[in-house]
């Protein structure tokens, strides 16, 4: 059992920790960091530019250069690998073989995990993701006057935590930037879909927690409860 001072020695390691994240929240499918901006990430899909033709790879790229220049904000674009996980497969397989009664049906179910797990040891299959981030700075909104930036420079983080008007109105402004990329993505033949809180909150934790994510998984948020002191 952990004494008093390992627990008290955990809690300012994690407090370290937090206090060198940009993000100050996640919350209403935004992440708000602590400079008092907003980001949105979309998952994306993606296209095999090689298996295309010489025609279609000059329309992609053109197509691209336009979306690009369609913009009036910067983007990042993340791309994201994992080695493959399939334990939990395979353990429904291994459920679905005890439950089997047909002796040559017991005999193909044992060789298929046999040849997945022989695939797996043989090395590392990846998985890649790709997401793109839309920021929103209030500060750097062309859309608003001079004045009403720079005081939104000085006070985005004090606004997004106490003024929930101002909130929303920031949030409003970051989904009109997601949904012009959304379009944009889409006329590429790109399919994008914006993560919710869960989904964010899941990325997010396991960006920074690759392997501890991989034995304990994150609580939905729906389930979450908090216990008064």
């Amino acid at each position: 059992m952990a004494t008093k001072k390992e627990l008290s020695g955990k809690k300012s390691q994690l407090a370290s920790t937090v206090s060198h994240l940009a993000i100050q929240e996640i919350r209403e499918d935004a992440v708000v960091l602590k400079d008092g901006t907003l980001r949105a990430v979309l998952l994306c899909s993606s296209v095999n530019f090689v298996l295309k033709s010489e025609q279609e790879q000059e329309a992609i790229i053109q197509g691209y250069v336009q979306f690009l220049n369609s913009l009036e904000f910067p983007l990042q674009i993340v791309i994201q690998s994992r080695r493959l996980n399939i334990d939990g497969y395979l353990d429904k397989l291994g459920g679905l073989l005890k439950q089997q009664t047909n002796e040559l049906l017991r005999v193909q179910m044992t060789d298929y995990i046999g040849y997945i797990k022989e695939l797996i040891g043989l090395g590392d299959i990846m998985t890649k993701r790709f997401y793109v981030v839309v920021p929103y700075n209030p500060g750097a909104d062309k859309s608003r006057g001079f004045w009403q930036r720079l005081v939104a420079i000085f006070s985005a983080a004090k606004s997004i935590q106490l003024s929930r008007e101002r909130f929303v109105h920031y949030l409003e402004s970051l989904e009109q930037r997601v949904y012009s990329v959304s379009g944009g993505l889409s006329s590429l033949g790109l399919k994008s879909v914006r993560l919710d809180t869960q989904g964010l909150v899941e990325l997010y934790y396991t960006s920074y927690n690759p392997e501890l994510s991989q034995q304990q998984k994150l609580v939905n948020m729906d389930k979450l409860e908090v216990e008064a002191e």
